[in-house]
């Protein structure tokens, strides 16, 4: 066997010992149907002895009735176990093989090519470092060889190596090679591979594999197993950010308490400062329990137990960080998916999310596009099939701590299951900027185009006021839930438009239900909420018509964003008060009893802040006063400022 050392006949225990230290590389073959992805692994195990004598004159022996060799050995059957892939001569399960070498440990998987078998490719390439990407010298770069190249730019992988498989089959033409990785170039310089290799191959033969090939010496680079065992990818790891997602409590007696778990990122040492989300409770880390007894010191991927200095409350779900180092916490987000599954993704059902070890409820509230992996194009879609890729909006049921994809593969990652059958049916990768950033930058740009320039129009302002006898203007009705304010603006709806007034009620949460269907309830998608609406009654005022706008709109920031989309000369703010006892008794959907048990995150008022106005133009007690007597109040408020006669 190639890992075969002196050590084994003189000192066992040193060679276990040097084996254990051994690094790790875990790589996958992926590309299109017959690249011969199957064949090159199996010669990779044949070539570096890594296979018994017994498995082997199996082998020969199946080659004679599966083969595809003419009876010769096939290399291929050495992955390809399943009846019906050694019947139909390709690859449709991932096969996982391990071998080794006298300088690292392998772990392979063998994708299948078929377009319809892309799910199983995906999850083979979850958890690689390194891909190689195989192409047919005859047939070059193909549909399904672009497919998977994406697939391993979204999931991470930095290392690739594009193998020219079957140089025989072409004559070992340099000319065809070098052909081959313009055209392959050109495609994926869209794409994020930052480490891209090329080797020749023929690897039924054993070309290129683990020995050079003397029928190629215009290649002069490193044969494929020289470079698996040479590729640097100690710095692929984070060991900035420390993650321990908790698995478990383990409390085996009244002496001992720690939380289990494999560390996603980062490194802990005994003594560092920790603390516990949500709660942020911070402690001390007093020991690192392990496999092997207490350790000063651990990292990712380890599974280790942290007993703690202080007794903090932690539970599975809860996950360990530095204090000054932490993960984003939200229940919205962007998302690329990769459907797994033939009944179709649809927005707005409710889906169980599986991140690192929680399980939480939620849906995917928007379908943003559809990626074609052929030209790269983004088109839109109302929906998500088998193996289709799109990048979409999600919104939980409650909080989660998590990182983008590309700084933590643990914590950035996801799988969708089905509530009714229980079969995951999607798989997610955190985006690195998100709607709710997007959404901030919306406003940001709005600054520096600048908002207010007036729609051209042949009907001049003087002219609209003239029409309608009356200023335009928008009023905002803010307050928490149950202070009535759509009922309020609805009524003085009515009182403006008996007196011949041109008005309109904007509701914010029958926005949500139309223009703003794919918001949330986070702050972003709130202040989101709020700017959208602010340019819809921003063109009803420069149509002369007076607005009545009723949100909750619960930060002072945002509302003064509003007031310059819209214009401070025609903004008002009427703050909508009452007890807490009253604002209750008007919650007909229970959202005040489900906030206050943890059901409703970033409910304004319970588990969001809520800040009232500085200088509201009016304030009304609705907890004292009628909705008649409120409604009079704007009216006569709108009177005095000469927004109306």
């Amino acid at each position: 066997m190639s890992h075969q050392s002196d050590l084994i006949a003189k000192d066992i225990l040193a060679y276990l010992e040097q084996h254990e230290r051994k690094e790790l590389l875990r790589f996958i073959t992926c590309g299109s149907v017959d690249d011969g992805k199957s064949t090159l692994i199996g010669r990779l195990l044949y070539d570096s002895k890594m296979l018994y004598e017994d498995h082997l004159a199996q082998l020969e022996s199946e080659s004679k009735v599966h083969g595809t060799t003419g009876g010769a050995f096939d290399p291929a059957l050495v992955t390809d176990g399943l009846r019906a892939e050694r019947e139909q001569g390709i690859t449709i399960d991932v096969a996982y093989r391990y071998f080794s070498t006298a300088k690292r440990k392998f772990i392979i998987a063998d994708t299948p090519g078929h377009e319809q078998y892309t799910r199983n490719m995906a999850t083979g390439a979850s958890t690689a470092d390194l891909a190689i990407i195989l192409i047919d010298a005859r047939h070059g770069v193909l549909t399904q060889t672009k497919r998977h190249s994406f697939i391993v730019s979204l999931l991470g992988i930095r290392h690739v190596v594009v193998t020219i498989n079957k140089m025989d089959l072409v004559g070992y033409s340099q000319e065809r090679f070098d052909e081959i990785c313009a055209e392959y170039k050109e495609f994926v310089s869209r794409l994020d591979l930052p480490d891209l290799h090329f080797i020749p191959l023929a690897a039924l033969h054993g070309e290129n594999v683990v020995d050079p090939s003397s029928n190629m010496p215009w290649y002069r680079g490193s044969t494929l197993m020289s470079f698996l065992e040479s590729v640097y990818i100690g710095s692929d790891r984070n060991l900035e950010d420390f993650r321990l997602p908790i698995q478990y409590v383990n409390r085996p007696n009244l002496d001992f308490r720690g939380f289990c778990g494999t560390i996603a990122s980062g490194i802990v040492r005994q003594g560092d400062e920790i603390m516990v989300l949500p709660s942020k409770r911070t402690s001390r880390v007093k020991r690192i329990v392990t496999f092997d007894g207490d350790q000063s010191e651990a990292f990712c991927p380890q599974s280790v137990t942290l007993v703690l200095e202080d007794e903090v409350d932690c539970s599975r779900g809860d996950m360990i960080v530095r204090p000054g180092n932490v993960p984003r916490v939200g229940n919205s987000f962007d998302a690329t998916i990769v459907w797994l599954t033939a009944d179709a993704m649809i927005p707005g059902k409710t889906y169980l999310f599986k991140h690192t070890s929680q399980t939480v409820a939620g849906q995917i509230d928007s379908l943003r596009y559809r990626v074609d992996v052929n030209t790269l194009h983004r088109n839109p879609a109302p929906d998500l099939q088998l193996n289709e890729i799109g990048r979409c909006s999600i919104t939980l049921n409650q909080p989660v701590f998590y990182d983008s994809y590309r700084r933590n593969r643990t914590t950035g990652a996801f799988i969708i299951i089905d509530r009714i059958t229980n079969a995951t049916v999607g798989a997610g990768m955190i985006s690195d900027r998100d709607a709710a950033r997007q959404r901030i930058a919306a406003w940001e740009a709005e600054e520096k185009i600048g908002s207010r320039e007036q729609h051209r129009s042949d009907v001049s302002p003087a002219e609209r006021t003239a029409r309608f006898g009356q200023q335009p203007a928008t009023v905002l009705l803010t307050g928490l839930t149950g202070t009535g304010k759509s009922t309020i603006s609805r009524a003085v709806e009515r009182l403006l438009f008996d007196r011949g007034r041109a008005v309109t009620v904007l509701d914010g949460e029958l926005m949500r239900r139309g223009v703003n269907v794919d918001l949330g309830y986070s702050t972003e998608d709130r202040s989101e909420n709020l700017r959208r609406s602010a340019h819809i009654a921003k063109l009803f005022n420069d149509s002369g018509l007076i607005c009545l706008a009723a949100f909750v709109a619960p930060s002072q920031s945002v509302r003064d964003r509003v007031a310059d989309v819209v214009g401070r000369e025609r903004f008002f703010v009427v703050h909508c008060t009452a007890d807490e006892a009253t604002r209750k008794s008007r919650d007909t959907k229970g959202h005040y009893a489900d906030a206050e048990k943890g059901k409703l995150p970033n409910f304004p008022g319970v588990s969001a802040i809520y800040e009232a106005p500085e200088k509201p133009d009016l304030v009304v007690d609705t907890g004292t006063m009628t909705v008649d007597e409120s409604a009079e109040a704007i009216v006569q408020f709108l009177i005095t400022k000469g927004i109306i006669r």
